[in-house]
């Protein structure tokens, strides 16, 4: 099978692995891709964004399969665009990529499921956020109703603060707070049959002990062990099934990998969020746990074949990863800095470029997501942060805390 994944972040440097791991796999393109991704796969140029451009690539190249990775070229309508060539893609359609990429319609669809999330407003002028802002109470969530990067939320207990990241945003969402610690579920889908992966834990603050910024993560583990026993059950019954029907009953089937991140509240999991796509960093480590072929995985859910997939194997074991950030980000970072120690096995590249001297470089925030597995978390954060040791990059930094509580067996639900 020939296969085109489109992407160049680490999510994409994942998926490469995996891909090129599975011996069904005997081509592999990837487009754009980043100089980790160029040790595993044929690297390709294109405007990842362009859904004409990827069309036409992926029939030069007389692909199998494409595996869209980021959201923008989903949103785009690039998937759209592959099979109206006749090539099976793994990815939704524009229509049910709004998923992600309107907050305001992921959460129509939630409430015409009946799916548990947290009461909101969408609104598009301050007076509406104002009163949202009352109505819930503090801590305030705001998010920009569109794409963002995994940048567009803001939790805060000021007032102020979110009424000027509605400003930023112009329209937004705003919901009440959901209390508990956070799960992310990702789910293979056809749009009919429905496959769970593996829950994992990521961590969005910038600093230490959940402190400073939202980023696009920081870190990630899995297992979650300390989660309820019936938690994924209960998840594909209340919220993944009901919200595939409702996609179907619109006429826009949701086929691709639909993330759900949940916050296990006292009243049960409740839907934070949707994406599209696998998230990232959590897909580093589900991946890096995962002993089903992966391109035979996605291919199944590319031609509406899941329903005759045998059941997911894993390995055993616990996987973690902890990101190295440029200088100054989740703000503007820096770009352009030398990078050493990157070549080893478990350093997954993100944000990385090679100069015309062939020194490996920075290009943007997150630059490297490195991921490490053992016998337990604990020996799982011991081998990831002896490769977080090994690696220079100027003004980098990088959370001490990835998977640490759940390691010391210290969250509960």
């Amino acid at each position: 099978m020939r296969v085109l994944l489109i992407g160049s972040g680490g999510r994409e440097h994942a998926l490469a692995l995996g891909l090129a791991a599975d011996p069904s796999v005997t081509d592999l393109f990837v487009a754009p891709g980043n100089p980790g991704i160029a040790s595993v796969a044929t690297l390709a140029p294109v405007d990842a964004a362009d859904p004409a451009a990827v069309a036409a690539l992926a029939v030069e190249l007389a692909v199998d399969l494409v595996v869209v990775g980021p959201e923008a070229p989903l949103v785009a309508g690039v998937a759209d665009a592959v099979r109206a060539k006749g090539i099976a893609c793994f990815g939704p359609s524009a229509a049910a990529a709004r998923l992600e990429g309107s907050k305001e319609f992921a959460k129509d669809v939630m409430a015409a499921a009946g799916v548990p999330t947290a009461r909101y407003r969408a609104c598009s002028s301050e007076s509406e956020v104002r009163a949202a802002l009352d109505d819930f109470g503090p801590p305030h969530v705001v998010k920009n109703d569109g794409l963002a990067a995994g940048k567009g939320v803001v939790v805060t207990d000021s007032p102020e603060a979110a009424l000027a990241h509605a400003r930023d945003c112009g329209r937004v969402v705003v919901e009440e707070f959901l209390p508990g610690p956070e799960v992310s579920l990702f789910v293979v889908t056809d749009g009919t049959a429905a496959l769970p992966l593996m829950p994992a834990q990521d961590f969005k603050r910038v600093g230490d002990g959940d402190q400073g910024p939202n980023t696009g993560g920081m870190g990630a583990y899995a297992p979650v062990l300390w989660a309820p026993d019936d938690l994924v059950m209960r998840v594909m019954r209340e919220t993944v099934e009901p919200t595939l029907a409702e996609m179907r009953r619109r006429g826009t089937p949701f086929a691709g990998l639909l993330y759900v991140g949940l916050a296990l509240t006292p009243a049960g999991p409740k839907v934070i969020e949707f994406n599209a796509r696998f998230g990232d960093p959590e897909t580093q480590v589900v991946l890096a746990l995962l002993a089903t072929p992966l391109g035979g995985l996605l291919h199944a859910a590319a031609t509406d074949a899941l329903a005759a997939h045998a059941p997911l194997e894993w390995k055993p074991g616990a996987a973690v990863t902890v990101v190295v950030a440029s200088h100054n980000y989740p703000g503007t970072p820096r770009t352009g800095d030398v990078i050493t120690g990157a070549d080893r096995p478990g350093v997954i590249h993100a944000g990385t470029r090679r100069r015309d001297d062939g020194a490996l470089v920075s290009s943007g925030g997150r630059v490297l997501s490195v991921t490490a597995t053992g016998a337990d978390l604990s020996a799982a954060r011991s081998a990831a942060y002896a490769l977080v040791d090994g690696i220079t990059l100027d003004g980098a930094h990088h959370r001490t805390d990835i998977a640490l509580r759940a390691a010391q067996g210290e969250i509960s639900v």
